[in-house]
């Protein structure tokens, strides 16, 4: 096992120069959710150069599957990518690092499989478009995309070697008062103030923090908040995410949010429309198993990670919906970001910095290594004993919501 943990780490050295160079291509031409059209280029037309069986446009037009091995000889192991960037500040949330990580521990699995003489199992590299506010994991999940993988594997920049992080459940609420227009001035008590009503919303959600457990988060804005000064605004809207540890506690947080919507309602004689059906992520369930494997190869190369229980919490991704169909993880690294933190403009530089790419590398080897540990024969026990704490530990959670 050590000689094909060897080869693989050897691989992705010898493809430094290469991985930097679609690190660059991704960071320079940001694409928002969707719309990653040219990072869907450079990844699957390096993946496909390097032996892959490529599926471009698989399942969404910027998603990928790319694959080698065999089904019938072992353990099909799946890296992810990401590559999707935020609007107006580009890479700020390092996903660019992140496909690069993705490609190069999947090389790198590869080439200790070519060494095995291709008898061991299988690597899937998957492309998953829309992380940020689209949910491409989750249409990739209805789709049937992660059928026959054995465990899901990913790293994500971060202020912070993290191992485990915390990423919670999240959903929108869109919050709609309907009102009735006045002239504001000759008439105002003809009018019912649906901006008054969003506003004695927002103030009553915000009252209500004392009382929210602290690992709950609620933050919003106004979307719309009348025509014009003159007029008694009949219409107004907020936007709102919830997040919570997991799906009972949304479900819990959700109900008191929308009473906090339904009470502004009757103060201000308006009526209100909650719509939530948009985007929704579950809590990451982190296995626990296969973190053992990852965090032991990570540290053997030099890592050091912060145990600070408070480092770990973080926001949402689809990749917790993932953590609900296949053993996952997605340790989170620093870049090198110093005092910098995700989704701000200093960690889009970060992100695309020449101090980047080692650590970046150094994740790849421990995914690849983590890999290929399961794929030996001796890594078979190990693998059962994680899939057995994977349907143990999400037996005893609600299912979340894996629409689009």
């Amino acid at each position: 096992m050590a000689d094909f943990m060897k080869v693989a780490k050897s691989k992705i050295d010898a493809s430094a120069g290469e991985l930097n160079t679609i690190s660059q291509e991704i960071w320079s031409h940001p694409e928002l959710n969707f719309n990653e059209h040219h990072a869907h280029e450079v990844l699957t037309d390096y993946l496909e150069k390097e032996g892959f069986n490529v599926e471009r446009h698989f399942v969404l037009d910027t998603a990928f599957r790319a694959t080698f091995g065999s089904d019938n000889a072992g353990p099909n192991i799946c890296v992810i990518c990401e590559y999707d960037a935020l609007p107006e500040i580009g890479h700020a949330c390092g996903h660019n690092l992140i496909a690069e990580c993705g490609v190069a521990a999947g090389i790198g699995i590869k080439a200790a499989l070519e060494a095995s003489g291709n008898k061991y199992g299988k690597v899937t590299v998957l492309g998953t478009p829309g992380e940020e506010g689209g949910g491409g994991k989750k249409r990739l999940i209805k789709a049937n995309a992660f059928v026959g993988i054995a465990v899901a594997m990913m790293a994500h920049p971060y202020r912070y070697n993290v191992p485990r992080p915390i990423a919670l459940s999240m959903t929108v609420l869109v919050i709609k008062f309907q009102g009735k227009a006045s002239h504001a001035a000759a008439a105002p008590w003809d009018g019912n103030n649906a901006l008054d009503a969003a506003v004695t919303c927002y103030q009553s959600i915000s009252n209500m923090r004392q009382q929210m457990k602290p690992a709950c988060r609620v933050h919003g804005i106004f979307t719309n908040g009348g025509a014009a000064p003159n007029i008694i605004p009949e219409q107004a809207e907020l936007t709102y995410y919830l997040r919570a540890v997991d799906e009972n506690e949304l479900a819990m947080l959700k109900k008191k949010v929308e009473a906090c919507a339904e009470g502004a309602a009757i103060a201000t004689e308006c009526k209100v429309e909650i719509d939530a059906s948009g985007i929704s992520y579950a809590n990451l369930i982190t296995n626990d198993g296969l973190s053992i494997m990852y965090e032991a190869h990570a540290q053997g190369m030099g890592v050091e990670f912060s145990r600070d229980e408070a480092l770990r919490r973080g926001g949402s991704t689809d990749m917790g919906n993932v953590s609900y169909v296949v053993p996952s993880i997605q340790p989170k690294f620093t870049p090198g970001s110093g005092d910098a933190a995700i989704h701000t403009r200093p960690f889009a530089s970060v992100a695309g910095a020449p101090e980047a790419q080692a650590p970046t590398l150094i994740q790849a080897k421990a995914l690849a290594m983590t890999a290929i540990e399961l794929l030996q024969p001796s890594g078979q026990d190990t693998l059962k004993k994680i899939q057995k704490e994977f349907k143990e530990t999400v037996s005893k959670l609600p299912m979340p919501d894996m629409g689009d």
